[in-house]
């Protein structure tokens, strides 16, 4: 208080009028006082200019200079606490000091202060805002009086303006004005009229009668030659343009435009020729500029209001300013004398035509400007390709240095005073270039095309310019580096032809037309086919240039249309193909450039960005299936692999810099090059995982557990994936986990412990005790919002494969005591602390028991739809009998002999789950309860249960249990077809083709004995046919006793419990049925063990006989009636067929007939070739569920193999595992990618509303086909034959030499 004096009240008032008139309009709409405080209190929220009024900054410092210090204390003292071991979170700590500070005496006083000061400032605002309020009163009543008397007639402005000018501006103060600013009269005189002229509303003088002559006037006098005059005509225009309203600032544009038009029409005028160039210290060029970038800045702001104005301004506008830039002088002189037209003037001030930009911006706008285009100014349109092919063909004929010094304005940001012609040249190439890129984005604009030009014969297309813009990357000059930080922008003809064809790349529609045709492409990489003959790419061709292509080339990859250029050219089908499409080059070039096999650029620093840009585009190409099968013969996997292991090594050897050294800084920059490229190549490694095959031959390079670190750290910096995709790292993420080094890479990298205690903090707690402000809402959904990507991560990642790496072999804890804030860290410990609850001590130890058991349950219901997993963790933990022990203990007893279920969250979902994994069967043979209840008398009429077997309620009626099906004429001919045909070739076709026949019209007669039948003969006539044979003949000779002491793992002795009561569910089975499958397994497993190799490995499951059940054995064992020695007389039969190493899982099982690095892999040829396919078909197809699955993160791949894996058990019903079974063994093994992409199809709806609502994996496995019938799309799947059939089976044969 004592330093508060009358210069700091005066101050603090006009602080607080600057605030209020900023929010005069918000307080003035206010309903009442209270509402106007209100929207004071919470100014910070709603007024984006806040901090920077001046009395906030006031407010802030005051508050710095009497409490930062205390402030800054507290800070230490906490920071102190901190390194002794006591951590806090940053919320924590600011809310304890700001807590401190309140309760602090300087701060009281502070406020105090503050308050005081406040009510002497407001109270005499208050006293001054009456007395001015007065005054006000009485200078009205002296108008009033004075008005009848006034001179100025009714067409004056009736505003005072908000200038609070002291006279009305009328038609008498104008004509006034005007007599003034009369050339005759005296220099004084003119300017003090200009100065009133600046000074009067410009609203009041556009409004007088008097205006157009006054407009006029200013036009002529804007050529006065004295500059101060000029200058203040042009303020007022400036002035007119801010402060007044379309309609006005019209008529003075126009005018201006006008002006400048006759201006350069005028002979009179000394304008500038391109010899003399433009000095901008001529006060004559000077003053033509300034009026230029008046016209230019007015250009640029009108879009953002026209469209609230008639058309018709809009209109005059355009028309003005095309009329001007079309101005051309008399060419019958030299170039070199060609004096200058406007539009050099205008790229003068605005290079890169953002003026253009901004006017073609709005369909308002754009069909006006390309209407004018196209019926009067084509001219142009013309000029500026005309100017692009001089550019170019300047670049073509001068030297490198010769065209350096024409371009050397690349760095327009120079500070210079003088302009070349020939730099005038290069300044209106950018601004030509810059504004057919913006034409060429729309329609109308590439309706312009082809233009004629003087100088060529054949008119300029569309591909034409496109081939132009190309060709200008590597024909013209790179420009020196800028050092310094002011140069922000590259005008380098290369930088801006890139940025032009990197937007039409990003226009879908534009890009098809111009972009993706081989013209086109081929010039984009007539360098690079240069370079690889070993010639020089070009005159100008530099490692930037190449970048610039590169990026262009990974933008086109990017892209469906452009991508399937990129593979396969134009025309497609056609054999004429006389050289390698684009894709096979810049795969050969990339693979050169990482092999370090091409000379030119060795030992450049840039080379390593020159190899990582083409490598990218690659990274696009193979990032995809059907991209993946083109590059795999160039192995860029290896020349990347190695790159990538030779890099590490640089890194692995770089000095540690010594402090005070000169060579920190070197040393410093070196080791970020080596790592930025380290990290670019791991990238470039992890994008192969992104498909089936990919993921493969990731692994033969081991390099996996880097890639997945490299991942993990990208996903917890949350980077995005790559800058040409849409979405996150989900699919990568699942393809990973779907084979075993994949999951054990991801909890090698803490990939799965980062999701684990992710999925806790949101579950139960977070690991740091932060203090919460708002109290958590309670869970309405079983599964809470905040925990469901937590969820869906978990469901990506537990494939059977993951599962068994993760869990196999290992105990639970089942700790006698959990702390509150043991947060759990893998997958075993979310087994052990959701799912399997069976101690008081884990119940204790979960805040939100109920919430987070649900969360376990839920979690195993979808797990164990894989029936791998649910026999894994019933024969390691005994899940059902938990389950069932926990409904047991959740009853009532109602009267000493009956108890009733208590029927909970819990309960339900329990019920629900025990009878999904214990009864078997497709979408018509088994009823799931519900986990809803219902409203009514009986909430949940469904029966619980604490014991096997379960109620019958569960079981199906409508399932068709007899065999004793009539045999049909069709099916009497194929049958026939067995004993006739001495053609082999000609047999098969023909049981085919019948086998198809009655597959359309009556697909039940084909089960029962009927089936086996015609599987048995079959399979037999195939196996003697060597054509037909993929494996070679092995002999065996073991018997039932030999076999019968062998022991089958508890996982296949559960699934044969499982399937036979499947099959008696079925009336297949008969009793005995569980021996003679025992049996069946145990020559399988002896019978295949023959066949195997020996390794060595690391991963779980290579490390015994398979580890899972035999789904397909099973399967057959079923169709086979039981009769074992019919089922494995057949298998042996059958796995001589290549369709039996994708039938039969286990065939292929540590294989010595498949390569050795495939075998280490752990990845089964169904994984690497068939879901590859039906992800490669899928995307072609079925496009819609393939861009479903991309945006769910989700992996197509991972829920085929399931289905695959066990031969759609649950999935369909038993009659169409039948027909899947038998279209695969009778038509190929194609056919199973064929089927599912049928699948696929038949769910598309619902995989596009779970896409919408997040569970689409949750849906996909849990949920049963229905409705979907093999026979149905027999007629689809032929054609998907005929289109696809040589190219899988090709690739499905040669997986026995599918070696890197």
């Amino acid at each position: 208080m004592a330093h508060f004096s009358g210069e700091d009240e005066a101050m603090l008032q006009a602080m607080l009028r600057q605030l209020f008139q900023s929010v005069k309009e918000k307080i003035t709409g206010a309903p009442s006082l209270e509402c106007a405080e209100e929207i004071l209190l919470h100014l910070e929220e709603t007024d984006e200019n806040f901090h920077n009024y001046e009395f906030v900054k006031y407010l802030r410092q005051y508050i710095c200079n009497t409490l930062g210090s205390m402030i800054e204390e507290e800070m230490e003292k906490w920071t102190s606490d901190q390194n002794q071991g006591e951590e806090f979170g940053y919320d924590t700590v600011v809310q304890h000091v700001t807590k401190r500070t309140q309760e602090s005496k300087e701060y009281k006083e502070m406020i105090h202060s503050l308050k005081n000061i406040m009510m002497i400032v407001v109270e005499s605002m208050v006293n001054k805002f009456e007395e001015d309020e007065i005054r006000s009163q009485e200078r009205q009543k002296k108008i009033q009086k004075e008005k009848s008397s006034s001179y100025c007639t009714d067409n004056c402005s009736d505003s005072d303006s908000s200038f609070n000018q002291s006279y009305k501006f009328c038609q008498g103060k104008l004509q006034l004005i005007l007599d003034q600013l009369d050339p005759g009269q005296p220099k004084e005189v003119r300017y003090e009229a200009l100065q009133t002229l600046c000074s009067a509303p410009p609203s009041d003088v556009l409004n007088c009668e008097n205006w157009t002559t006054l407009c006029e006037k200013l036009t002529v006098y804007l050529s006065d030659p004295d500059p101060v005059f000029s200058d203040r005509i042009l303020k007022f225009y400036a002035q007119t343009f801010t402060l007044s309203p379309l309609h006005m600032t019209k008529e003075i544009y126009t005018s201006l435009a006008k002006y400048l038009e006759l201006y350069f029409l005028s002979r009179e005028n000394n304008i500038p020729t391109l010899s003399t160039g433009i000095d901008i210290s001529n006060p004559n060029v000077t003053h033509l500029l300034k009026k230029i970038r008046l016209l230019n800045e007015y250009q640029k702001e009108a879009p953002s209001f026209w469209i609230r104005h008639p058309e018709k301004y809009m209109e005059e506008i355009v028309e003005s300013t095309l009329s001007l830039l079309s101005v051309k002088h008399d060419q019958s002189h030299l170039v070199s004398q060609k004096i200058l037209d406007p539009i050099y003037f205008l790229a003068l001030v605005d290079t890169k035509a953002v003026w253009f930009k901004k006017w073609m911006h709005a369909y308002y706008s754009r069909t006006a400007v390309l209407r004018l285009l196209e019926k009067k100014y084509k001219s142009l349109i013309t000029t500026a390709v005309q100017q692009c092919v001089q550019y170019f063909e300047l670049c073509e004929t001068m030297k490198g240095d010769e065209v350096l010094g024409h371009s050397k304005s690349c760095g327009i940001k120079q500070k210079t005073f003088y302009y070349s012609g020939q730099e005038l040249q290069y300044i209106y190439f950018i601004h030509s270039l810059s504004l057919l890129g913006r034409l060429l984005i729309y329609t109308q604009g590439r309706k312009l095309f082809p233009v004629k030009l003087k100088t060529r014969k054949d008119s300029v297309s569309l591909t034409d310019l496109l081939v132009l813009f190309t060709q200008l990357i590597y024909h013209s000059p790179t420009c020196p580096k800028m050092t310094s930080p002011g140069h922000l922008e590259d005008y380098s003809p290369a930088s801006m032809a890139t940025e032009v064809l990197c937007i039409l790349c990003d226009q879908k529609e534009c890009a098809i037309e111009c972009l993706y045709n081989n013209t086109v492409i081929e010039a984009l990489l007539q360098p690079i086919h240069n370079l690889m003959k070993g010639t020089k790419a070009a005159p100008n061709c530099s490692e930037t240039a190449l970048i610039h292509i590169a990026h262009i080339l990974a933008r086109i990859a990017s892209v469906e249309e452009g991508l399937t250029l990129l593979l396969y050219g134009e025309n497609m089908n056609s054999s004429e193909e006389k050289s390698p499409t684009g894709a096979h080059l810049i795969a050969q070039f990339s693979k050169k450039l990482l092999d370090e096999d091409i000379s030119i650029f060795s030992g450049s620093e840039m080379f390593p960005v020159v190899k990582g840009a083409f490598t990218s585009v690659c990274r696009q190409i193979y990032g995809t299936c059907e991209g993946l099968q083109v590059l795999i013969p160039y192995s860029l996997h290896e020349s990347i692999a190695k790159a990538w292991k030779k890099t590490s090594l640089l890194s692995e050897r770089i000095p540690t810099p010594v402090e005070g050294s000169d060579s920190v800084s070197l040393v410093s920059q070196e080791s970020q090059n080596i790592m930025a490229w380290e990290e670019n190549l791991l990238d470039d490694l992890l994008n192969f995982a992104a498909t089936p095959k990919g993921l493969l031959l990731l692994q033969r390079t081991g390099a996996i557990n880097e890639c997945v670190t490299f991942m993990f750290n990208q996903y917890a910096k949350k980077l995005q994936i790559s800058r040409h995709k849409k979405f996150g790292y989900g699919v990568l993420f699942t393809q990973v986990a779907s084979t075993a080094a994949g999951a054990i890479a991801l909890r090698n990298s803490g990939f799965i412990n980062a999701l684990i205690t992710e999925l806790w903090a949101n579950l139960e707690c977070g690991r740091d005790d932060v203090r919460v402000t708002h109290p958590r809402s309670t869970p309405v959904d079983p599964i809470d919002q905040s925990c469901q990507k937590s969820f869906l991560a978990l469901v990506n990642l537990l494939s059977y494969p993951a599962v068994f790496e993760l869990v196999g072999n290992q105990s639970l804890p089942n700790k006698a005591e959990y702390s509150l804030r043991e947060v759990p860290t893998s997958v075993i410990d979310i087994i052990d602390r959701l799912i399997i609850l069976n101690s008081e001590a884990k119940i204790r130890s979960l805040f939100n028991y109920e919430q987070s058991h649900i969360f376990g349950l839920r979690l195993l219901s979808v797990v164990c739809c894989d029936l791998d997993t649910l026999l894994l963790l019933e024969a390691q933990y005994q899940v059902s009998e938990l389950l069932l022990n926990a409904q047991e203990e959740n009853t009532l007893e109602t009267s000493a002999s009956h108890r009733e279920f208590i029927i909970d969250s819990l309960s339900v979902e329990r019920n629900h789950v025990l009878v999904r994994i214990n009864l078997i069967g497709g979408p018509m043979e088994r009823i799931l309860p519900p986990r809803l209840l219902e409203k009514g008398d009986e909430p949940y009429p469904w029966p619980m249960f604490s014991s096997y077997p379960l109620p019958n309620c569960y079981l199906s009626d409508s399932v068709t249990r007899s065999t004793d099906l009539k045999q049909d004429n069709d099916l009497g001919k194929l049958l026939l077809h067995f004993k006739m045909s001495d053609k082999q070739t000609a047999w098969i076709e023909n049981c085919r083709r019948q086998f198809c026949k009655i597959m359309k019209a009556k697909p039940d007669i084909i089960s029962g004995g009927a089936l086996v039948e015609l599987l048995e003969k079959f399979v037999l006539h195939l196996s003697e046919s060597p054509s037909e044979c993929y494996f070679p003949s092995v002999e065996y000779t073991a018997t039932d006793a030999n076999v019968k002491n062998e022991n089958l793992s508890s996982v296949q002795q559960l699934g044969i419990k499982m399937t036979v009561r499947y099959g008696k569910f079925l009336n297949l089975l008969k009793e005995g049925a569980e021996n003679d499958l025992t049996l069946v397994l145990k020559h399988c497993e002896r019978f295949l063990k023959q066949q195997q190799a020996s390794i060595k490995s690391s991963l779980l499951c290579l490390q015994r006989n398979y580890t899972s059940h035999d789904w397909f054995v099973s399967s057959l064992f079923i169709i086979m009636l039981g009769d074992k020695d019919k089922t494995f007389q057949f298998l042996q039969q059958f796995s001589r067929l290549l369709t039996s190493a994708f039938l039969w899982l286990p065939r292929l099982h540590i294989s010595r007939y498949l390569p050795i690095d495939t075998i280490e892999s752990g990845i089964h040829p169904v994984y690497f070739c068939s879901t590859h396919y039906i992800e490669m078909l899928l995307k072609a197809e079925v496009p819609l569920v393939f861009s479903a699955f991309h945006m769910s993160g989700f992996a197509p791949s991972q829920i085929c193999m399931q289905w695959i894996t066990q031969c759609f058990w649950n999935y369909l019903d038993w009659i169409e595992i039948c027909h899947y079974i038998a279209t695969c063994v009778f038509l190929g093994p194609d056919y199973q990618v064929y089927i599912c992409i049928a699948i696929f199809k038949h769910l598309q709806q619902d995989i596009l509303q779970h896409t919408q609502t997040q569970d689409l994996q949750v849906f996909l496995k849990e949920e049963a086909l229905h409705g979907f019938r093999v026979s149905d799309y027999f007629e689809y799947m032929e054609i998907l034959e005929q289109n696809y059939r040589p190219v899988l089976l090709r690739d499905m044969r040669n997986m026995r030499v599918q070696s890197t």
